[in-house]
């Protein structure tokens, strides 16, 4: 597959000192849906942050074999403006851009139909459940059109049936949308359900320690998770992980 961005020997340090990733070599192919998986505090969140242009490596370099595309952010917290309706929020990356009202407007209504929210869009976010206002934050990340979707850990906070909602929601845009998508997540089971390929970070500073690929259901639900194939792969996954996790310590 066609790399969209590499990591070459990509470190991240703090100015506490704290060395939270690498080195890290890392090829984001085009098309995919790759998760970055590892415990607490092993530089996923960072790794992603530096693809986003949000952090600079302390050293390494980041390429972009065909040219930076239009980046969305998911964050862990949604990050809504309380103040502003549902519509408003979603229309934001439209109003930097100075795209005229009436468009943005047409595009924000759009995109919060996509994430199931049609209804909503003049409710304030204080109205809105935990996995609703995820998708609003989904819906604003989309609105812009993006090529490349970063995700972090965006569901963690959501309850589980919530979850596994989202997961299969954002399976189906990433399908109809040709994303490519960068999903951080502590969760085996997520990961497995989700991706293309899973890379494991290792403790801090964040290393890749095992790399998995899948050969999914073109259209995975819930039933999928209930097959001895999708546990057999979670398994795999997990004790890959554990492993990598007690070899570091």
């Amino acid at each position: 597959m066609t790399a969209i961005a590499s990591l070459h020997r990509i470190e991240r340090s703090f100015s506490n000192g704290v060395k939270a990733l690498g080195p890290l070599d890392l090829n984001v192919e085009d098309g995919e849906f790759l998760s970055l998986l590892g415990p607490s505090g092993c530089g996923k969140s960072t790794a992603l942050r530096v693809i986003a242009g949000l952090l600079a490596p302390t050293a390494g370099t980041l390429v972009w074999p065909h040219g930076r595309p239009r980046i969305g952010f998911v964050f862990q917290d949604a990050t809504l403006m309380p103040w502003a309706i549902v519509r408003d929020n979603v229309r934001l990356p439209l109003d930097l851009e100075h795209v005229p009202r009436a468009e943005a407007n047409s595009r924000a209504e759009a995109a919060l139909a996509r994430v199931g929210l049609a209804g909503f869009s003049s409710a304030y976010p204080r109205a809105l459940s935990g996995g609703m206002r995820m998708r609003v934050s989904i819906a604003r990340a989309l609105v812009a059109r993006p090529k490349l979707l970063l995700m972090d850990e965006p569901f963690a906070a959501v309850d589980e049936i919530s979850r596994d909602a989202l997961n299969e929601q954002l399976l189906k845009l990433w399908r109809e949308d040709g994303l490519t998508i960068v999903f951080v997540t502590h969760s085996v089971h997520e990961s497995t359900f989700l991706s293309t390929r899973i890379v494991a970070l290792s403790p801090r500073p964040g290393r890749i320690a095992s790399e998995f690929r899948f050969t999914a259901p073109a259209e995975r639900t819930s039933d999928w998770r209930m097959t001895p194939d999708f546990a057999a792969a979670a398994r795999q996954v997990s004790i890959a992980l554990r492993s990598a996790i007690a070899n570091a310590a």
